[in-house]
């Protein structure tokens, strides 16, 4: 595992298991967020965004947290990615995870936010949210028709099952230090 793309819904938890892989592995995260918004929720020009992500993606080891499918080097990313993992949990959930987070950090910027970029609420992020498996789950599933065989692809329905792979990962790098 050395390029990693972590993907799902907004509040699925994505942005939480990437900095714990990362903590685990040493591999270094990559937030598209972060690359796409510019100070005060501005979209980065399409050029730019698909070169900061470009840059991103020639990286030897990365893990990539978010979509972004449809532009900024998503074919890219998923041409070099040997794991694609991917938070599929419901609707309640992911609305839960960004009240959550909203009520945790509002008016601050997140660590894999962009500067500038304060959490607040926004009606259109609901929406976003709230449409997600309706409108862009149908996407993903058809960005990994394009996966190869050699790239696994793991689903997490629950946040256990988030859970339990980390475990398994830090129980996997704590026996390969050993030896």
């Amino acid at each position: 595992m050395e390029r990693v793309l972590v993907m799902g819904s907004s509040g699925s938890g994505k942005s939480t298991f990437a900095r714990r892989l990362s903590e685990i592995t040493g591999i270094p995260v990559v937030s598209l967020d972060a690359l796409y918004w510019r100070p005060g929720w501005m979209p980065s020009d399409a050029k730019e965004f698909g070169r900061r992500v470009t840059d991103a993606d020639c990286q030897p080891r990365w893990i990539m947290d978010g979509n972004y499918t449809s532009h900024g080097g998503g074919e890219m990313r998923r041409r070099v990615a040997d794991c694609v993992i991917w938070f599929d949990l419901p609707r309640r959930t992911c609305m839960v995870g960004i009240i959550t987070r909203i009520a945790a950090s509002y008016g601050q910027v997140r660590p894999e936010m962009a500067p500038g970029c304060p959490e607040k609420i926004d009606a259109e992020f609901f929406r976003y949210v709230w449409t997600y498996r309706a409108r862009q789950r149908p996407k993903l599933l058809k960005y990994f028709e394009g996966l190869r065989p050699d790239q696994a692809l793991v689903c997490f329905t629950r946040r256990a099952q988030a859970e339990r792979y980390l475990t398994d990962v830090a129980s996997m790098a704590m026996q390969a230090s050993v030896h």
